[in-house]
């Protein structure tokens, strides 16, 4: 997601982890919770500050997409080494090591003197934050057994649902009140209290001597990814060398065909094993991930954008009306979670992503003269009772179409394709924020956006629909494959 926040299905990483002992279980949940919410406040504080970013640092308009992706792209492809190298080098170490990053890159932002010291520092806070999510996770999922585990569990879940709710409107407040720069510094005290706990009361886990870093396949990733988010920023912005940024771009389509070949020669050393995808169900799933939440996280960006360029909004009142989005998703996570464990996630699903897809679809009502209560809150509400619908049922089944070997390596993918998916659509938006000069294109091309959204969500929809099998349906050939792998 583009507004970093607990992935769909980041609670598997938690439940999949190796208990160890550990004398201080409520600290090391304070220290992973306290962790994990300097980056999910980061990145949505961001998203409402950004029309201020771009009028205090003169950034042009192409550039814009790279505040945000700057971030997302090591987030998104170096998460699953990152959890990895916690196997390999100590969980607690590389928690610590992330956090040390992220705080020095929060500085890095507050401080930056121009448009390029700032996404420097953006992206040293992906690579940080690569670091320090999956290892905050492992380490919570260690630190707890059975029960306990899963209602530690849903308190790191809820404080993350806390601070995606709460980083907008405090971020807005902050942007209005003091300036841009101050959302950065918000972070700090919250860091030094994560750093304290860990180091202190923390335990470090067993460090595996098998572990085999797929460092290779990473980087053939991370730069395949680059190549094709640059071009997409470049060509949707409508620049002029579109020459080079096809090839740019085809060049990245290839390097991440490449990526998919190591990965297939590296097999169960690989950070994205393939035989997950002989499971159509899985296939489906992570295709619904991606078309669903490159819609939503396309949105997070934009709507707040919009309403303070169009609508003349403040960004507190911009940071105010992404409210309903995490909230909505908090509470129909219950209920919908029960529901698919009963049932299997395919209605769910189904139903979910059509919703949204109708919410998107609402938004075309938007004019120039803005209206939130008439234009912007209804939609929202409906966008909000859909992805609530969806999330839940989402993780329920990434963790039920596979053994429970492959548990943490199917959700912690699944949780980096929602990332990706995020990136992606957030370079696509270069071709509104092109537009924003005049007021009539820039509504015309953010309903040209939300036209997208809706077309994506559909395909979710669709995903869900053919691919995904209910849970007593699933032939046992499909687990099978996976469990050999």
């Amino acid at each position: 997601m583009t507004t970093v926040s607990p992935g769909p299905c980041d609670r598997g990483i938690a439940g999949a982890a190796k208990s160890v002992a550990t004398s201080h279980p409520v600290a090391t949940l304070a220290a992973t919770m306290l962790g994990s919410s300097v980056a999910f406040i980061d990145g949505s504080v961001v998203n409402v500050a950004l029309p201020t970013i771009q009028q205090g640092l003169d950034a042009p308009d192409r550039m814009l997409p790279w505040v945000i992706n700057a971030y997302l792209l090591p987030l998104g492809a170096l998460i699953l080494l990152g959890g990895g190298s916690g196997d390999g080098f100590g969980r607690r170490r590389l928690f610590l090591v992330g956090l040390a990053i992220f705080t020095i890159a929060t500085i890095g932002c507050a401080a930056a003197p121009g448009l390029a010291w700032l996404l420097a520092g953006r992206a040293l806070q992906g690579i940080g934050a690569a670091l320090l999510l999956p290892n905050s996770l492992a380490l919570l999922g260690g630190a707890f057994e059975g029960e306990a585990r899963g209602q530690a569990i849903g308190t790191w879940a809820a404080a993350g649902a806390m601070a995606g709710a709460l980083g907008p409107l405090i971020g807005g407040w902050l942007t209005d009140a003091v300036g841009w720069r101050s959302i950065f510094l918000l972070n700090l005290p919250i860091a030094a209290g994560a750093g304290y706990l860990a180091y202190a009361y923390v335990q470090e886990s067993e460090v595996s001597s098998r572990s085999s870093l797929d460092w290779i396949g990473a980087s053939v990733a991370t730069v395949g990814l680059f190549a094709l988010t640059w071009a997409l920023t470049m060509i949707s912005a409508a620049n002029s060398n579109a020459g080079v940024q096809w090839l740019v771009g085809i060049a990245g389509v290839a390097l991440l065909a490449v990526f998919v070949v190591i990965e297939a020669r590296r097999r169960e050393h690989a950070i994205m094993p393939l035989t997950l995808f002989s499971n159509r169900s899985f296939s489906g799933l992570t295709l619904l991930t991606l078309f669903l939440y490159a819609s939503f996280g396309g949105l997070t960006v934009l709507l707040p954008f919009f309403m303070i360029r169009i609508g003349g909004y403040s960004a507190t009142a911009a940071g105010a009306a992404m409210l309903p989005l995490p909230i909505m998703i908090g509470l129909g996570s219950r209920v919908m979670g029960r529901l698919a464990g009963r049932h299997g996630g395919r209605w769910p699903l189904t139903i979910g992503a059509l919703v949204v897809a109708l919410g998107f679809l609402l938004y075309l009502r938007v004019g120039t003269t803005v209206d939130y209560w008439r234009d912007i809150l209804p939609p929202t509400l409906v966008v909000a009772l859909g992805m609530g619908m969806s999330v839940a049922p989402l993780t329920t089944s990434v963790m039920s179409s596979v053994d429970d070997v492959h548990v943490g390596t199917a959700s912690g993918f699944n949780s980096a394709v929602a990332r990706v998916a995020g990136l992606i659509a957030v370079a696509m938006l270069g071709y509104v924020f092109a537009r924003q000069g005049l007021p009539q294109a820039f509504v015309a091309g953010f309903r040209s956006a939300v036209l997208v959204g809706a077309g994506l969500a559909i395909g979710a929809a669709a995903s869900a629909f053919f691919l995904i099998r209910a849970p007593n349906t699933l032939p046992s050939a499909e687990r099978s494959k996976v469990r050999e792998s």
